[in-house]
């Protein structure tokens, strides 16, 4: 079963007194249950608007999208011709969990409370079950200690692993990462990327969009080159590092490698 799939998915940005902004051109890709996809590419290639219209914070101009090979979008000329219950599209899209490039914890309450807010309120679960569940998260991102604290008291990568922790409190299928790491300082960069390589080894499905060409070639089973918008070319990492068949892919890894 396919966790993500999409189909020709077009969006375009409108901006007054500016010609129209094609961000997205036809991308079509599929994401397997327990595949880790890494997208790679040049800033304004699209990645991350991309990764936004799976859980609708962007909405697409034209295509298809797929949640666990359950068609939940269907778009054409800017109009959803598929109209599904409202419970059932939230249903499938709470699968979906999502870390952005900033933490966004809410700065007034504290880590726990970051924790429990969604699952308590969203998905119903009883309070102390929710803390429980919140504490053995936090064990697993290295935090056991850091529960009572506010986030203003952590460091950059200490804040983005809470966010990790609070996306998976909400028990997701699905994980997409959005640049996750860059918005910290280097030396921080690599306790986020400790907890994603867990994830990926306990097998989560991930969608990521990084600038982190060695945990794309350590832990991806696909990676993606986008350029201008479409998908330029996509395969293995072995093949893809040693060997990239378009002129584009080439020239971008000569860059940042």
């Amino acid at each position: 079963m396919s966790m993500i799939k999409t189909v020709d998915i077009s969006k375009t940005f409108h901006t007054a007194g500016r010609p129209p902004l094609a961000v997205l051109k036809n991308v079509s890709l599929t994401v397997e249950q327990k595949e880790v996809v890494c997208i790679i590419g040049p800033s304004g290639a699209g990645k991350s608007t991309y990764l936004r219209t799976l859980n609708r914070l962007e909405k697409i101009d034209s295509g298809k999208i797929y949640i666990e090979d359950k068609l939940l979008f269907d778009y054409s000329d800017g109009i959803n011709t598929l109209k599904l219950p409202h419970h059932e599209l939230n249903e499938s899209l709470l699968e979906v969990g999502m870390v952005f490039q900033s933490f966004n914890l809410f700065p007034h309450k504290t880590v726990i409370e970051n924790l429990i807010l969604a699952p308590v309120n969203v998905r119903k679960v009883p309070v102390e079950e929710a803390r429980e569940k919140a504490k053995v998260l936090m064990d697993r991102v290295g935090l056991s200690d850091k529960i009572d604290t506010y986030p203003s008291q952590l460091s950059g990568g200490q804040q983005q692993r809470v966010a990790i922790a609070r996306a998976l409190a909400m028990e997701p299928k699905i994980m997409l990462f959005d640049e996750p790491t860059s918005a910290l300082d280097p030396e921080l960069v690599g306790e986020v990327l400790a907890v994603m390589k867990t994830l990926a080894q306990a097998g989560m499905t991930m969608l990521v969009v990084t600038h982190e060409m060695g945990f794309a070639r350590e832990v991806a089973d696909k990676v993606v080159f986008m350029f201008e918008g479409s998908i330029l070319e996509m395969g293995k990492p072995s093949a893809m590092f040693s060997s990239p068949q378009n002129d584009r892919t080439r020239q971008f890894l000569q860059s940042v490698l």
